[in-house]
């Protein structure tokens, strides 16, 4: 059998433990308790330093609800990609493009290339703007937060914000970025690990800060429901459900993690897991966040942690939670870069070979995106504006948009009457959302 370029775009993200075990039932390929990290190193990004935000605009519980609303979905579309996907008898339409390409044709296909590239540069140019926040600080002239940096060595020339952008770029992420094709998978599953577990101790001081400044009565009492004055404050209320949905898209990493497992259902416990998993910590980091720093709570948190809490302890786990996160966005910064990079392209080359394998174009490509991305990051150093021009449209489009569309298309059959009324209905919520939350911000704007 001949296998196109077309079937390289969602070859497994890393080499399988035994690529010469192709029998799904026989031993071998990643574990699921790598592919539950995978996808949670997928999902919690740059979204989770958001998510205490969108606690302050819309009150507690209804955040909380939106957070496992979105939380399921999520798990519905993903679970819709992984059927249909294993449905085809075409290795070629094993993957989200192929998946899309079957249903609606090449037009579908490229649509989605073209969402995923927006998504994962759009991820990427957030994760060194909030590294740049974490270093060098953030704010305007009302309200003003210092990076670690300028805390420890004062203002020098080396520590603006574009110079030490520009040197995580260069001696950090550009290094890992060319590194990581070279891991074997298991060697990505404790690394997953170290991301994941680097979140959780960003989770994990957040609650101790609060717990403790709510001890002492530092804190004030968050608002468990949104204020609504008027009908702007009602619409504004929309803006942040493309925060949480952005912070929920994993969707262009599934095909690529499912390649590495024994047998792609374990994708589903995976996900599902996964999914649990994330939920709670962006619940535990979004209450905790917003009851440490109630109204002055800003759309990067991390910015926030600039905070003295009195004590040398106080500022010890402070610079903790900010470095730590820092470190994991470094970390991570590999994962949306490869998607990036392999449709970028298969965008551009479609009938040229393997991109691994073929260094001319994959150290070139590698560093024109990363000098892209670094010039956006200086040019709009503002998260929430990349967030919620993501979460309105590329984000929903691949989470939610697509995979429902592909099950309302339903050119296998398998799809069942629940099935297409859950896709109804998700993609019904995601374009009602969608269309709100770009009113609200273009009437912010014009006002």
């Amino acid at each position: 059998m001949t296998i196109t370029k077309d079937a390289g775009i969602f070859t497994p993200l890393l080499p399988e433990l035994n690529p010469n075990n192709q029998d799904e039932d026989s031993g071998g390929g990643a574990s699921v308790s790598g592919a539950v990290f995978n996808v949670s190193t997928s999902t919690i990004g740059a979204g989770i330093v958001s998510i205490p935000a969108t606690l302050k605009v819309l009150g507690v519980i209804p955040a909380i609800i939106l957070i496992l609303v979105i939380a399921i979905l999520s798990e519905v579309s993903a679970e819709f990609l992984i059927r249909f996907t294993k449905s085809s008898e075409n290795l070629k339409k094993t993957t989200y493009a192929g998946v899309m390409g079957e249903s609606f044709g090449r037009a579908g296909s490229i649509l989605l290339q073209i969402c995923i590239m927006i998504t994962n540069l759009g991820c990427l140019i957030i994760y060194l703007i909030i590294i740049g926040d974490v270093l060098c600080g953030s704010g305007n002239n009302e309200s003003m937060h210092s990076g670690m940096l300028q805390e420890w060595f004062g203002l020098q020339w080396w520590n603006t914000r574009s110079f030490a952008i520009l040197f995580t770029v260069i001696f950090v992420v550009n290094p890992w970025v060319l590194f990581l094709v070279l891991l074997a998978a298991e060697s990505l599953r404790f690394t997953s690990a170290v991301w994941v577990l680097l979140a959780v101790v960003f989770v994990a001081i957040s609650t101790v800060l609060a717990i403790s400044a709510l001890w002492h009565g530092k804190t004030k009492t968050p608002r468990l429901l949104p204020v609504l004055e008027n009908k702007a404050s009602f619409f504004e209320l929309f803006t942040a459900v493309p925060i949480i949905v952005s912070a929920f898209t994993f969707h262009f990493n599934v095909h690529p993690i499912a390649a590495e497992l024994r047998k792609t259902s374990e994708m589903v416990t995976a996900v599902r897991i996964s999914l649990v998993l994330c939920a709670a910590v962006y619940a535990a980091v979004g209450f905790f966040g917003y009851l440490l720093f109630g109204d002055s709570t800003m759309s990067d948190i991390l910015s926030n942690f600039d905070h003295n809490f009195g004590s040398s302890v106080g500022t010890l786990l402070n610079d903790t939670v900010r470095l730590s996160y820092a470190l994991h966005l470094m970390l991570v910064f590999p994962l949306p870069n490869f998607s990036l990079r392999v449709n970028v392209d298969e965008f551009l080359f479609p009938e040229w070979p393997f991109l691994s394998s073929h260094n001319i174009r994959f150290v070139p490509l590698t560093c024109i995106l990363l000098i892209f991305v670094y010039i956006a990051a200086i040019a709009i150093p503002n998260i929430w504006f990349f967030f919620q021009f993501l979460g309105s449209t590329t984000s929903l489009c691949v989470a939610f948009i697509f995979p429902g569309a592909i099950v309302l298309r339903d050119v296998q059959g398998v799809a069942t009457r629940r099935d297409k009324i859950l896709a109804v209905l998700m993609i019904a919520i995601a374009v009602i959302a969608s269309t709100i939350a770009i009113y609200s911000n273009i009437a912010s704007l014009l006002g």
